[in-house]
C-alpha cells in the first residue's frame, strides 16, 4: 500500500519533483500567463528593428542610459540618507514628537511621485506662491532681479522621487533596528562607543541587508516612473519607450528599449542578492528585550525634530495642503469634467484587479503549501517577478502579443464568417487588468503567503482526518484564519492600481480614463486646479494601507519600548 502526503495526498512512492497534481498544473498555468509578457519583451532582443534602433542608438540611447544612471545614483543616495537617518532617530532616540514621526514619515508613500512633480512645479514657478512671496518681501519686479532654481530638471526629478520613495528604506531599516539584539548595543556602550560610533560600527552593519532591500525597491520604482521624468523633460527609458511607440510608431524598437531597461532591473536584483551573501549576522539575545533609547534635549532634540519633519513636510504635508487649498478655492471647477466617472473607472479597475489578484495568490500560496516541490516553487517564482518590472515594460509585453492575437482572430472570423471582430482583447479593460495582475500579483502573493505560513500544518492533518478535501480545507479552515492577510493583499493591490500611470497610459481603452490619467493630462496642460480633486483622491486612497501599516508597527513597537 502506497503511503501519501498527509496534506496533499501525493503518493510518496513517486518522486515529488516529478509529480504533477491539479494544484501544480494550475499554478504553472498562472505562472506562464503572468510571465509571458516579460518573456516576450526579452525575446524581442533577437528581433530585427531595422534602422530605427540604429537611429535610437546614435541619438538618444546614451541620454536614456546616463539620465537613468544619474537618477538611480541620486535617488539611491537620497533615500538611504533620509530613510536610515530618520529610522535611527525615531527608533533609538527620544525627543519631542518622536512617537508621531513613527507613522508620519510613512505618509509620503501614499502620493505617487508625479503628483509631487505637478504640485511643486505649480508652487515654485514664476507665478506660483513661493516666488510671488519672495518678490513681495524683497521688492523684486521680475526674474531678472533674482535667481531661482528650475525644478524641471534632473535634480528636480531626483528630489521628487527621493521624497516619496525614502519610506521604503525607512520602514525596513526601522524594523531592522527594532529587531537588533540588546547585548550588541550594550556591548558597544560598555566599550566606550559614543551613540554615533555605536550606530556606525554596530547597528548599521546589522541593518545592511534591510537597507539594501529597501534601496533596491526604491530604485526599481525610480526606473518605473514615467510621469515625473516626462513632465520634467528628463529622457529616460520609460519616456523613450512611450515616445518610440506612439511618436515613431515602432513597437519592436519600443520592446527592445523595454528589454534594455530590464537589464537595469536585473542588475539591481543581482546586487541585492550579492549584498545579502557577503555577510551573515546572528543575534545572540532576544530581540524582544527593551532597547535603550537616547534622550535628546536642547539643540539636539530640535535638530532631530527638524531632520524628521522636513521629509514628512516635503513629501506629504506641503503638497497635500496646497492641493487641498486649490480644491477648496475652486470646488466647482475641480469636481467638474467627469470627476465621478473617472473615480468610478478607477474603482472598478482597482476592485476587479484586487479580487483577481487575491484569488490567484490564494491558488499559488495554497498550491505551494500542498505540493512544495521543484515545479511548484519554479512556477511561483515566475509568477512573482512582475513587481520588479516597470509598468512601461509590462505594457509593451502585454499589448503587442494581444494585438497580434486580435489580428489572428479578426482575420480568421473574417475569412470564415465575413465578420470583423476588431480589438476584442487588446482594446478592452481585459488587457489593462491583465497588465495590473502581471505587475502587482507578487504584492498580493507576499501578503497571502506570509499569512498562510503562520497556520500550523497540524490543522491540515486534522481536516484531512475529518474527510475534508484540500479545497474544502482552504475554504472552511484557512480562509477565516487568513482574513488579515487577505485584507492586506486586497488593499495593497487596490492602491497600487489606483496610482499606476505608465501601464494605464499605454493600454487603456479609448475614452476610458482613470484618475491617474486625468491628473497626468491636466498637469501636462498646466491645469492643476482641475487636477486637484483627482490628485487628492489618489492620495487619500493611498493613505489607507499606510495608516494600516502604521497601526501594525505601533502594535509591534510595544514589545520593544521601555
Amino acid at each position: 500500500m502506497t503511503d501519501s502526503n498527509p496534506i496533499s495526498g501525493t503518493p510518496k512512492s513517486l518522486p515529488s519533483r516529478l509529480y504533477l497534481n491539479g494544484w501544480t498544473i494550475l499554478v504553472i498555468i498562472i505562472a506562464i500567463l503572468i510571465a509571458f509578457p516579460i518573456l516576450f519583451v526579452v525575446s524581442s532582443i533577437f528581433t530585427d528593428a531595422g534602422k530605427v534602433w540604429q537611429h535610437l542608438a546614435s541619438t538618444v540611447l546614451v541620454d536614456y542610459i546616463c539620465n537613468s544612471l544619474w537618477l538611480m545614483l541620486g535617488v539611491g543616495l537620497g533615500v538611504v540618507i533620509i530613510g536610515v537617518g530618520t529610522a535611527w532617530l525615531v527608533t533609538m532616540c527620544r525627543f519631542w514628537g518622536s512617537r508621531w514621526f513613527d507613522w508620519l514619515l510613512l505618509l509620503p508613500l501614499s502620493a505617487p511621485a508625479y503628483l509631487l512633480a505637478y504640485t511643486y512645479t505649480n508652487m515654485l514657478d514664476y507665478y506660483g506662491p513661493v516666488q510671488g512671496l519672495l518678490r513681495q518681501l524683497f521688492g523684486w519686479n521680475s526674474i531678472q532681479d533674482y535667481w531661482f532654481p528650475d525644478i524641471r530638471s534632473l535634480w528636480g526629478a531626483i528630489a521628487m522621487l527621493t521624497l516619496v520613495l525614502y519610506p521604503y528604506v525607512y520602514l525596513l531599516a526601522r524594523m531592522a533596528f527594532l529587531e537588533q539584539s540588546l547585548c550588541t548595543l550594550e556591548a558597544s556602550r560598555s566599550l566606550g562607543c559614543s551613540p554615533w560610533r555605536s550606530f556606525y560600527q554596530v547597528a548599521l552593519p546589522l541593518a545592511r541587508p534591510a537597507i539594501v532591500a529597501g534601496s533596491a525597491l526604491a530604485l526599481m520604482e525610480t526606473l518605473n516612473d514615467f510621469g515625473t521624468v516626462q513632465y520634467f523633460g528628463v529622457n529616460t527609458f520609460t519616456t523613450g519607450i512611450y515616445t518610440t511607440w506612439f511618436g515613431l510608431g515602432e513597437r519592436v524598437a519600443a520592446a527592445q528599449l523595454a528589454a534594455f531597461l530590464m537589464l537595469f532591473i536585473l542588475v539591481l536584483i543581482g546586487l541585492e542578492l550579492w549584498s545579502r551573501r557577503q555577510a551573515k549576522y546572528y543575534q545572540t539575545s532576544s530581540s524582544l528585550l527593551h532597547l535603550p533609547r537616547y534622550q535628546l534635549t536642547s539643540w539636539r532634540g530640535i535638530l532631530a525634530w527638524l531632520c524628521c519633519f522636513f521629509p514628512f513636510f516635503g513629501g506629504f504635508l506641503a503638497p497635500a495642503i496646497y492641493l487641498f487649498h486649490l480644491l477648496i478655492s475652486n470646488a466647482s471647477e475641480a469636481f467638474a469634467n467627469n470627476f465621478w466617472q473617472l473615480a468610478s473607472n478607477s474603482l472598478i479597475l482597482a476592485i476587479i484587479s484586487a479580487i483577481a489578484g487575491l484569488l490567484l495568490s490564494l491558488i499559488m500560496a495554497y498550491g505551494q503549501r500542498l505540493q512544495p516541490d521543484f515545479m511548484m516553487g519554479l512556477g511561483v517564482r515566475f509568477a512573482a517577478i512582475g513587481y520588479a518590472i516597470p509598468g512601461s515594460v509590462i505594457a509593451v509585453g502585454v499589448l503587442i502579443p494581444l494585438g497580434q492575437l486580435d489580428n489572428i482572430i479578426n482575420h480568421g472570423m473574417e475569412n470564415l464568417f465575413n465578420i470583423k471582430t476588431g480589438l476584442l482583447i487588446s482594446g478592452t479593460v481585459i488587457a489593462l487588468i491583465y497588465a495590473y495582475l502581471v505587475r502587482f500579483l507578487s504584492v498580493a502573493f507576499g501578503a497571502i503567503d506570509s499569512s498562510l505560513n503562520k497556520i500550523k500544518p497540524n490543522l491540515d492533518d486534522a481536516a484531512r482526518s475529518l474527510g475534508y478535501t484540500p479545497t474544502k480545507t482552504l475554504i472552511k479552515i484557512h480562509t477565516p484564519l487568513m482574513s488579515g492577510g487577505m485584507l492586506t493583499a486586497i488593499m495593497l493591490v487596490f492602491v497600487d492600481v489606483m496610482k499606476e500611470l505608465p501601464a494605464t497610459l499605454v493600454i487603456r481603452p479609448f475614452n476610458f480614463d482613470t484618475l491617474a490619467i486625468r491628473v497626468y493630462q491636466y498637469a501636462s496642460d498646466e491645469r492643476l486646479i482641475e487636477a486637484a480633486a483627482p490628485a487628492l483622491a489618489i492620495v487619500f486612497v493611498g493613505m489607507v494601507p499606510v495608516i494600516f501599516l502604521s497601526l501594525q508597527i505601533a502594535k509591534s513597537r510595544r514589545n520593544y519600548e521601555l
